[in-house]
């Protein structure tokens, strides 16, 4: 409702889309345990609620948030730096990423992802003309950047965290100046320092050693990777049918031993397994193509906008969230090794799926005045 009449104009296709990938999320986690998705359900009305308040407060015009690009860059920093304090950082499987209060406990990189990216889209907007012209004395953001992914690779023993975060920035950057040579460098800068960590920081070695090789160590690390295979194959063509999946034992010789989940943070790492297996193949494509036509939605989004500010914002926005979807499907599947980040809409979490209204909702106002304009 607040969609209809505040962005009338918006793609008619972002918010369907979304609200599918979420009701198929909230589907597969009440399948796997009732309970995290009662919990699950109030994080999405929450996140609803932060949808509908994003589009009003911002409304008139949204290129506000330029003004301010600084305060959200320092914003970001400052959310980044929470999972390293001493008595609210919380490590979870391995990464800090998360930050605990009391009961409460939230992931703040998701909502740092979103402050980055309105930064990047004021800054770049304000240097584009003078990044474009490469002189060495301008590469001082990328460097800073670059440094900054690799205390962040550093602090939250996380690979995939520091790779969004430093992807996001040059998909940026390359909107920004048309130069690929800055994507070149960039990825070659990253590579470089992530190698560099690799050589003393254990957690990023035991992710590369089970990507590379995870039946060598099928009773430790690579278990759960290895569990997640057979999970998507198990699901063939057609898949087992909802429902029919199996994902917890049936319990040992002791009629008291309670089954057990085969695949350790299903819900939240590898839900995409889960659901591999009870729609097979076909489901699992049907997925992935709603997420591709979310994609090409956004950056139709970004062609439309006719300034700087609204052209980064919407690439930004939608880069980001195509990256994610990449780094957490190419671990399950092994294409690049694993990490924790969550798959956008579907994966159990209340940071994540207030972060991904809050992005919906900046995309659509980017939309609106984009259609607006040429309808």
């Amino acid at each position: 409702m607040v969609a209809r009449f505040v962005i009338p104009y918006a793609d008619p296709y972002l918010l369907p889309m979304s609200a599918l990938l979420t009701g198929i999320g909230l589907t597969v986690i009440y399948r796997l345990n009732p309970d995290d998705a009662f919990r699950q359900g109030l994080w999405i009305v929450i996140g609803v609620a932060f949808f509908a308040l994003t589009l009003l407060a911002l409304r008139r015009d949204y290129r506000l948030l330029e003004r301010y690009k600084y305060l959200f860059g320092v914003g970001a920093i400052v959310l980044l730096a929470l999972p390293a304090l001493p008595v609210i950082g919380t490590t979870v499987n391995g990464a800090r990423l998360w930050v605990r209060v009391g009961q409460f406990q939230f992931q703040p990189g998701e909502v740092a992802k979103l402050m980055l990216i309105v930064f990047l889209a004021g800054y770049l907007q304000e240097k584009r003309e003078v990044l474009a012209q490469a002189r060495p004395k301008d590469l001082g953001p990328l460097l800073l950047i670059w440094g900054g992914a690799m205390l962040v690779l550093v602090q939250t023993n996380d690979l995939g965290s520091a790779l969004l975060y430093f992807g996001i920035f040059l998909g940026m950057l390359y909107v920004a100046t048309g130069r690929l040579a800055f994507v070149v460098a960039g990825l070659a800068l990253f590579v470089g320092g992530a190698f560099a960590v690799y050589q003393f920081v254990g957690r990023v070695q035991d992710r590369v050693a089970v990507w590379l090789d995870p039946w060598e160590r099928a009773q430790g690390a690579g278990y759960q990777i290895i569990q997640s295979t057979y999970s998507i194959g198990n699901g063939g063509f057609a898949g087992t049918g909802f429902g029919r999946g199996i994902f917890t034992t049936i319990g040992g010789s002791d009629p008291s031993e309670a089954p057990r989940q085969l695949i350790p943070f299903l819900n939240t790492d590898f839900i995409y397994a889960a659901l591999a297996q009870e729609v097979g193949l076909i489901g699992a494509s049907a997925l992935l193509l709603v997420y591709m036509l979310f994609l090409v939605r956004g950056f139709r989004t970004a062609l439309l906008a006719d300034d700087g500010f609204s052209k980064l914002l919407a690439a930004g926005l939608t880069f980001g969230f195509a990256l994610q979807t990449f780094i957490i499907l190419g671990g399950i599947l092994r294409l690049i090794p694993l990490t924790g980040i969550t798959l956008p809409f579907v994966s159990y979490g209340g940071s994540s799926v207030l972060a991904n209204f809050v992005l919906l909702a900046l995309l659509l106002l980017v939309s609106n005045r984009a259609y607006a304009r040429v309808t």
